[in-house]
């Protein structure tokens, strides 16, 4: 010991002196007076021990080797003294003890200095949950080909007189013991090999009547009287373990060791520490007394571990200035593992004893360490500025100082854990608890490099057993069994630091066997061998006079001085389970773990060490980088949101230090290509791989697209720098075909493996079998991979249990890995030197692992979560949609792309759906190319048809089968058509086509027919431009031909309010205008596009100062170069804007300064500005900038655009036309001038008379002629002329031929109409209209009349009151409710159709101002050749097609989509080769019967013969049909199930309805059914997932020793030896005794039921909503009350907790849960108003805090009218996040304006939703009870 150690404490030992002399001068039971009770008397007769007036006579021990040494202490506190004599008086009266107590030494310790007092031979087994009755009984072994029995401990104490000491009976599962009860009650027992133990006396009796030849040969064997049983246990009640046996139980007698008495604790802990002041002795055992009283254990504390103070004391001895706090929380960590109520407990006891001056922090650091002799280092400390030097127990290897090795960076606040662990290190073995990827595995390999340690790491797993700890059976090469000691027992004899990886994993019940080699460093293995303590192996050796190898071949074997055991854990998870196997985590530090280790908390880093240790590791990284990664992190790791925090869990110190690795290079997309031996993805280069084995490398039919390239070039980075890699994704997104294809690039060779339920550790490495009675290990694709360096695919790796799979973590952390048979893996050769029994791990080996992703609906194990960390991982998606179809067009070159891109739309559109959680299941890539695949293969079958092949599972789920076929109708699959289902309109004749009169341009001198129009030129006025935002909305685009073909082929919603109107629709191309006129907002789409363009204008417009306003806004589309730009005119102010929707740039034009103008129509980049009542026209040029006024002698009534430099004029009062041309360069005259000619109608009408009311006012005039076919067509005769089509409301049609361009008298060709529209009379419309048509005022500004000249048609939208109803449909049928009717006039088939276009769901409330727009409740426009579009008053657009030929090639690519009708019949035709040869062809004989034949080459007409003409046979010259009918019943009819079935149908179900409706009228019935209808779906989709988990939860277990079931692989030695328990089966496993009941999940849903909600009920359904979310809660949790305790509470000015439902009285039918609803509504009707949402909240968190319960939630669901109470959003974000304990969510369920989004911005990420639409609610629902709540059901 250092003298500077000494002097501090040499006044504490005076003081301590003193109070010893006084102590005993007073007479007191002092610290130094003991009566020593217990002696050792030699006599002739022997030696006798004496305690009190008990006294025990010695025998000489047979193998004195077996007796303790070194347990017996000379000064034994007096109630030992009093154990030891009880012991002695139950050893003389031949009773077996049990001494029970709380855990630690000193039983075992009572127990051992019994024995070496009275030389007993022991015989010592610690029991775990693994040990079977060979292990005590007789175990066989093979030798020489010969199974024989080996006595086992219980058989050999017995024959041998020893005592059999047991340790630990409540471990040993339950049945396993009782194989003793005989022989501990009657000393009998009979064994396996046919033997029988008998008792002594009975023995001797027969002895006395029969020879020992006869006894032998009757096999009786003879139990000594001195064998005798100890028992050691701890009280099941209290601790975890199996109660005892009633029959066992009574065989003992027991008594209770409990801890010794404070003053004997005391005078021990004096002993152990004379440099401590004897105050903060007795703190530190009055802390531990007080942790261990009755007081402490009913708040549910873990026992303090008193054995741990003597190895404290020690510590402070050297270190007198450590805080007793840090002390305390080595031996007892309770911030790990104890709640938020036992943190407040412990502390309070801690600031009881604690003194103030050793409260400061003191910081340690190692300054050196330093070689002193074998077995030590000194190392020197600096604490608090002072240095100590201590010696230290070292490895057998050199000893490095602090900061020598260059992989290690030290940050501040390891250098400090590294100090503690060093003066743990000197007393005892140490525990490392630290979160995942925290640094645990590098620290204590620091650690051990530090004291020259070699590491033996061992990976424990969950099902690991107290074999694979100690020792493994194998078969020598001659077949006899032998026992090879596990790394833990080489490691103990070697002085190695044993790493155990995982103590968490592990069973308590096999962790147990371990107890005794960390306490007292003894050890008893299977076969026979004892380890003992270094000291204990000197004394044995010394006594006995014996020399190492004799000892040696007794199996006695020292554990070597340097030995330590350094185990990592993670920290338990508060109120977890305390079975290894719960998903939620585990509580595993007990008591009893508490008393092995000194506990050491490795803490996560903080930001600036975590920064150092990046850039020092990662010298390369920049370091904004870094700092921005970090940052990212660290908000991560800080939110208490659990979204956030398993997303922290992904960004560990580890991770993070791979990702600096990488290089830092820009994403490029580029196929891989190899060149000169060189592989490059995108920007990585890699050169090819030589291999040996091309066999083995993977060839696959692949096809690039960008995104699987772009994970395989990430993944080329990562394998460049030596990681391995995890692919996570969905099924079928092609995880194992782009790993073929990247190892396929590299040239890699692959071992594959893929993972189940079943796999075990064993499995994963070696895989065992017997071969002429030899065991032979098989390599795994694993070991194959190490040694050849290939690459290991391991598939399906969530799919194992991850205790299974954890075991990679040390082959991929530190290349090792420890088999089966013995052999290990070593990553570095020089480790390899010398080892036979070494695998060296190949340098080019690599894992690439593959896993689904975690949760519902693939129910794997959290691979990722749990060993993500140390892989390099990947996630691969189903690829982009443009990606997809470019990969289905290289499966399916003949499949059209209409229907690729179908099926790449409705799948996406799936895959969207699964991941909101509207359905369960991913559709992946893989079912879309098996459906393209069949499609090509069979390209008449239909893709509705094959679509089956992948929803068929889905087939007999009502709910997810209506949400399928709502998705595949959206995008135009018609699945579940029938081919006959066209629904076109009827077509009704067209009157005949007649000429009507002529048109003449005037052209003679009369100045009055001709005249001159002067035109003034000026530039344009520009202002802006300013730039308004283009917002992009999602275009719910949803195909019409789903299960009917119609004219109707698409429909699409506009995003506008109901008060919005429509005012104008134009089109250029295939994109869509459409102007609304309150706001002024300006919408553009393209015609298959997914996204529609808004722009809102509200602001550009000046509002007027008084008076209403009412604008009217027009737009005209621009044409090249000027694409996707606009002029927009609004007529009340007269504004002119230049809209461009590419950049948002607004601009205003001023045409003139003093004149109002109209628009009118559009040529190119023309157009005209048109006045009412001034004789102006001004015509603008975009393009130029220029506007032209043309000064016009007429009063305008309308302008029709005719050509680009015609234009035809009507005038106001007399209808009179005008054709006003101009020069073609108008701009490059300045004194330009137009030319205006009249034009003369002259109306041929035989017998109908002329006059002037009879010239037709034109409403439509093509700017464009008919193709010439086209009107040839329409005249029905071959013409070829310049035309024009005209509409007017007389007439379907007209065309004038000749015009413009002809100036002779042009042809009118009419198709009249019976009646003129403007003389309808608009009476019969009532119910057709939605209540306008009385409201008419003036003319319309729209006409709603469109020419298709390619497809030859005219198309105008009439309100239905001028439809002939009664010439389209039936008498008894009623015509739908119709917005307008498209009347189609075909002029080539000369047709009339009338298609009607559905009512809008809503409409504008301004009736008058609509009415001024259109004179129905539609706009139209063209839209590409032979189709046009309508959009409603509702803002409902519909793309209509009626080109005849457009139809029809529609029609037959829909009727292909559908295929074959089911249930058309089909022929199996089997061609069978009959073996006669076809004699000549001939046509048979006649059977003047004509009966049918069937073979047998004679008659004509047959079938299936050969030679004569028939049908279906071979040969014959012709097929002949002799007429004999096929009778077929139609499948209609098969198909029909008789009457009296549907009615006892329909019967039952009503009935079953009336049962479930219980006492619930109609009414109620119906209203209830309104609010369950609108959430099954999502019922259905929760439900499903509750069972799905509950599934999981209740999976079975592998229950190993069974005596059937599979052969187990650990126990194929114990088989050939001819065991019987060798089997494993699955069963249900029983819950762990001891461990806590299961508690359901609690939850309270707090609803809104405030005066509010009523109130604005009407604007945005927000109470109904919340009446459906109930509603969905109510019936989802319906049955799983056992699973869901679940309450809801109203909440409204009225108060905070109005109880709504309890958890004791939930509804249990349809009508209760109607009861609940009715409450709600009703509240929120008569409540008083004000907000107690914050209140509600805060009441029930800590409500629920004080329930117990598996997890608590709290969702809150309300409106966002918290501003409006004051209620500050922090405060409430506060009060969400008040408890952490309590998962509390808030939705909200309505709004005005934009205040939910605010609100939700400003509460915690991932505990607020706002939920504007009723389907939303369910879906946050299911999201909050996916991610959080179901998470571990």
């Amino acid at each position: 010991m250092h003298p500077q150690l000494l002097c501090s404490g040499v006044t504490t030992v005076a003081a301590r002196r003193m109070r010893n002399i006084v102590g005993s001068l007073l007479g007191r039971d002092g610290w130094t007076r003991r009566t020593h009770e217990v002696k050792s008397v030699s006599t002739s007769s022997g030696d006798t021990i004496n305690i009190g007036e008990v006294s025990y006579k010695l025998k000489k021990p047979q193998n004195p080797e077996l007796v303790p040494v070194k347990h017996f202490s000379d000064s034994l506190p007096q109630t030992v003294v009093q154990h030891l004599r009880w012991i002695m008086q139950k050893d003389l009266l031949g009773q077996d003890v049990f001494l029970i107590g709380p855990p630690g030494t000193l039983r075992r310790s009572i127990a051992m200095q019994y024995l070496e007092l009275t030389k007993r031979e022991v015989e010592y087994v610690t029991l775990s949950r693994d040990t079977t009755e060979t292990d005590l009984k007789q175990r066989r072994e093979i030798c020489s080909g010969t199974a024989f029995y080996i006595d086992q401990c219980a058989v050999r104490a017995a024959t041998q007189g020893r005592v059999l000491v047991l340790e630990g009976l409540e471990k040993a599962e339950r049945n396993v013991l009782p194989i003793l009860n005989n022989l501990l009650e009657n000393r009998e027992m009979q064994l396996d090999d046919g033997r029988f133990l008998m008792a002594a006396e009975r023995y001797d009796k027969l002895l006395q009547e029969h020879t020992k030849e006869e006894l032998d040969r009757w096999k009786i064997v003879r139990v000594s009287e001195d064998f005798w049983v100890i028992a050691l246990g701890i009280p099941v009640s209290k601790y975890k373990g199996n109660p005892l046996d009633p029959p066992l139980r009574s065989r003992f007698q027991a008594r209770d060791i409990y801890y010794l008495p404070f003053k004997d604790q005391l005078e021990l802990l004096y002993a152990a520490g004379a440099n401590v002041p004897a105050e903060r002795v007795s703190q530190l055992l009055s802390f531990a007394t007080t942790l261990c009283s009755q007081e402490s254990s009913s708040l549910g504390l873990p026992d303090f571990p008193i054995d741990n103070l003597l190895p404290a004391v020690r510590v402070l001895n050297i270190f007198p200035m450590l805080p007793l706090h840090k002390l305390i929380h080595r031996l007892y960590p309770y911030k790990n593992f104890l709640a938020k109520d036992g943190h407040t407990a412990v502390e309070a006891v801690l600031n009881v004893i604690q003194e103030l001056s050793y409260q400061s922090l003191v910081f340690n650091l190692i300054v050196s360490v330093s070689k002193e002799f074998q077995g030590h280092v000194d190392v020197k400390l600096s604490i608090a500025d002072k240095e100590i030097t201590f010696q230290s127990p070292a490895g057998t290897n050199e000893a490095h100082p602090p900061h020598s090795n260059p992989t290690f960076v030290s940050t501040p606040g390891h250098s400090q854990l590294l100090a503690e662990m060093m003066q743990s290190h000197i007393v005892k073995d140490i525990c490392l608890i630290g979160p995942k990827g925290s640094g645990k595995s590098v620290i204590a390999r620091e650690f051990a490099n530090m004291l020259g340690y070699s590491v033996e790491p061992v990976m424990l797993y969950q099902d690991m057993t107290a074999r694979d700890l100690l020792q493994q059976r194998y078969t020598l090469p001659n077949g006899d069994t032998a026992w090879r000691p596990s790394p833990l027992v080489t490691a103990a004899l070697e002085g190695k630091m044993l790493l155990l990886d995982g103590i968490h994993r592990v069973n308590l019940g096999t962790l147990s066997v371990l107890s005794r080699l960390l306490q007292d460093r003894e050890l008893d293995l299977y076969d026979g061998t004892r380890l003992l303590r270094w000291d204990r192996y000197q004394t044995l050796k010394d006594q006995l006079q014996l020399s190492d190898q004799q000892l040696q071949k007794r199996s006695i074997f020292p554990i070597h001085p340097s030995f330590r055991v350094l185990a990592l854990a993670e920290p338990p998870v508060v109120g977890g389970s305390t079975s290894s196997d719960s998903s939620r985590g585990q509580q595993w530090l007990g008591s009893e773990l508490l008393t092995l280790f000194l506990y050491h908390t490795v803490t996560p880093l903080a930001k600036a060490e975590e920064m150092d240790l990046i850039l020092g590791l990662t010298p390369n990284v920049p370091k904004e980088a870094a700092e921005q990664l970090l940052n990212f992190t660290h908000s991560l790791r800080r939110g208490n949101d659990p979204t956030a925090k398993s997303l922290a869990s992904s960004f560990s110190t580890r991770q993070l230090i791979a990702k600096g690795r990488s290089p830092y290079c820009i994403l490029c997309i580029s196929l891989g290509a190899v060149k000169n031996g060189v592989l490059t993805i995108g920007k990585v280069s890699s050169p090819i791989y030589s291999s040996v084995q091309n066999l083995k490398v993977p060839d696959v039919l692949f096809y690039d697209n960008p995104q699987h390239i772009m994970v395989m070039e990430d993944m080329l980075k990562d394998f460049l720098l030596g990681e391995h890699l995890l692919l996570v994704g969905n099924q079928g997104v092609g995880k194992n075909k782009v790993v073929d294809r990247f190892l396929h690039l590299l040239n890699r060779p692959r071992e594959y493996i893929q993972l189940h339920r079943d796999t075990t550790v064993q499995t994963l490495t070696l895989q065992p079998s017997v071969r002429d009675g030899v065991i032979m290990y098989e390599d795994s694709p694993l070991v194959k991979a190490v040694k050849l360096g290939h690459v290991l695919v391991i598939d399906e790796a969530d799919k194992a249990p991850t205790n299974v799979t954890c075991i990679l973590k040390t082959l991929v952390e530190s290349g090792e890995m420890i088999l089966a048979d013995g052999r290990r893996i070593l990553s570095d050769p020089y480790e390899a030197k010398g080892k036979p029994n070494a695998i060296i791990m190949h340098p080019d080996f690599r894992m690439v692992v593959l896993a689904n992703r975690p949760g519902f609906p693939f129910l794997g194990n959290d691979f990722y979560g749990s060993l993500g960390d140390i892989f390099s991982c990947h996630a691969v998606d189903n690829p982009k949609p443009q990606a997809e179809l470019e990969m289905l067009k290289q499966y399916g070159p003949d499949v059209p792309d209409a229907t690729l891109q179908k099926l790449v739309a409705a799948f996406g559109e799936l895959r969207s759906m699964a991941d909101q959680g509207t359905i369960s299941y991913p559709y992946s890539t893989r079912e879309v190319v098996n459906i393209v695949k069949h499609l090509q293969k069979f390209p008449n079958e239909g893709l509705a048809n094959v679509l089956r092949n992948v929803f068929d599972f889905d087939a007999y789920s009502k709910d997810m089968l209506e949400v399928l076929i709502e998705a595949l109708h959206k995008h135009g699959i018609p699945f579940g058509a029938k081919p006959t289902s066209v629904s076109l309109a009827k077509e009704l004749p067209l009157p005949e086509v007649r000429m009507t009169g002529y048109w003449s341009i005037n052209q003679g001198g009369n100045a009055r027919r001709k005249l001159l129009c002067p035109t003034e030129t000026h530039p344009v006025d520009v202002k802006g431009p300013a730039f308004l935002r283009v917002q992009r909305l999602p275009c719910n685009r949803k195909e019409s031909r789903a299960l009917s073909f119609t004219e109707e082929k698409a429909n699409w919603q506009l995003p506008m309010n109901e008060v919005n109107i429509i005012c104008d629709v134009t089109s250029t191309d295939d994109i869509l205008y459409v102007a609304t006129c309150n706001p002024v907002s300006l919408y553009s789409m393209k015609k298959d596009g997914e996204t529609i363009q808004l722009m809102e204008l509200y602001d550009v417009f000046p509002r007027t100062i008084s008076g209403v306003w009412q604008p009217f806004v027009t737009v005209a589309p621009l044409g090249s170069p000027l694409d996707g730009q606009v002029v927009l005119h609004e007529e009340q102010s007269n504004t002119v804007l230049h809209v461009d929707l590419v950049t948002g740039a607004v601009r205003r034009l001023t045409l003139s300064p003093d004149s109002d103008q109209t628009s009118s129509s559009v040529s190119n980049w023309w157009i005209l500005q048109l006045l009412n009542w001034f004789y102006f026209l001004d015509v603008l040029d975009v393009l130029e900038g220029l506007v032209h006024s043309i000064s016009l002698p007429i009063n305008l009534k309308s302008v029709f655009l005719v050509a680009e430099d015609r234009w035809l004029l009507v005038e106001s009062n007399t209808n009179k036309k005008f054709l006003l041309t101009k020069p073609m360069h108008i701009a490059a005259e300045q004194s330009g001038v137009c030319q205006l000619h009249s034009i003369s109608e002259d109306l041929v009408s035989p017998g109908h008379g002329t006059s002037a009311g009879m010239v037709s006012l034109p409403q439509m005039l093509s700017s464009e002629q008919l193709p010439n076919e086209n009107l040839s067509a329409a005249l029905n005769q071959k013409i070829i002329s310049p035309n024009r089509l005209v509409v007017d409301t007389g007439s379907f049609a007209q065309i004038v031929v000749g015009f413009p361009d002809l100036m002779s008298p042009n042809e009118v060709y009419s198709f009249r109409r019976p009646a003129d529209l403007q003389t309808m009379k608009a009476t019969e419309s009532g119910a057709h209209l939605f209540f306008r048509s009385g409201l008419r005022s003036g003319t319309a500004k729209r006409e709603n009349c469109v020419c298709l000249l390619s497809a030859n048609q005219v198309v105008r939208a009439i309100p239905p009151n001028k439809v002939p109803l009664k010439e389209i449909y039936p008498k008894d049928v009623t015509p739908p409710l119709a917005a307008a009717y498209l009347e189609v006039t075909d002029l080539t088939s000369k047709k009339l159709k009338y298609i009607p276009v559905p009512r809008s769901m809503s409409v504008s409330p301004y009736t008058s101002w609509l009415s001024k727009v259109s004179e129905s409740d539609v706009l139209t426009s063209a839209l590409g050749p032979g189709s046009m579009v309508t959009v409603d008053m509702g803002g409902c657009i519909r793309l209509w097609e009626t080109g005849l030929e457009t139809l029809q090639r529609s029609l037959i690519e829909w009727r292909n989509m559908i295929g074959m009708e089911e249930g058309s019949p089909l022929q199996i035709t089997i061609q069978r080769d009959s073996g006669l040869d076809v004699s000549a062809p001939k046509h048979g004989k006649v059977d003047l019967n004509n009966a049918p034949h069937v073979g047998g080459n004679q008659w004509a007409g047959g079938t299936g013969g050969r030679d004569t003409a028939g049908l279906g046979g071979k040969g014959g010259p012709y097929r002949l049909d002799a007429g004999h009918k096929v009778y077929q019943v139609s499948q209609a009819e098969k198909d029909a199930v008789p009457e009296e079935v549907r009615r006892a149908a329909r019967e039952m179900a009503e009935k079953a309805f009336k049962e479930r409706e219980i006492g619930m009228s109609e009414y109620d019935a119906s209203t209830y059914e309104r609010f369950s209808t609108a959430v099954r779906r999502q019922v259905q989709a929760l439900r499903i997932i509750l069972d799905s988990l509950q599934a999981k939860g209740k999976e079975r277990q592998w229950l190993k020793n069974q005596a059937l079931g599979e052969l187990d692989d650990t126990k194929i030695i114990d088989g050939l030896t001819g065991e019987k328990a060798i089997y494993k089966r699955r069963a249900e496993q029983d819950p762990e005794l001891g461990s806590p009941q299961q508690k359901p999940k609690r939850l309270r849903v707090l609803v809104d039921v405030s005066g509010s909600m009523y109130r604005f009920n009407g604007v945005d359904g927000r109470l109904e909503r919340s009446m459906e979310a109930v509603c969905m809660v109510m019936e989802a949790l319906e049955n799983y009350e056992h699973k869901f305790k679940y309450d809801l509470v109203g909440h409204s000015g009225d108060g905070f907790d109005i109880p709504l439902i309890t958890t004791n009285k939930v509804p249990k039918n349809n009508k209760e849960r109607l009861k609940v609803l009715k409450t709600m509504h009703a509240h929120s009707q008569f409540c008083m108003s004000g907000d107690y949402t914050l209140e509600a909240t805060e009441a029930s968190i800590k409500e629920l805090a004080r329930e117990e319960a598996d997890e608590h939630f709290v969702v809150v669901l309300s409106d966002a009218n918290l501003e409006r109470y004051g209620i500050q959003p922090e405060r409430f974000a506060q009060v969400l996040t008040s408890d952490p304990q309590i998962n509390a969510f808030a939705i909200f369920i309505g709004s005005l304006g934009d205040q939910a989004e605010r609100l939700q911005r400003t509460l915690p990420a991932g505990r607020s939703f706002v939920a504007m639409d009723t389907k939303q609610i369910p879906q946050i629902l299911q999201q909050i009870f996916t991610s959080t709540m179901l998470s571990s059901v």
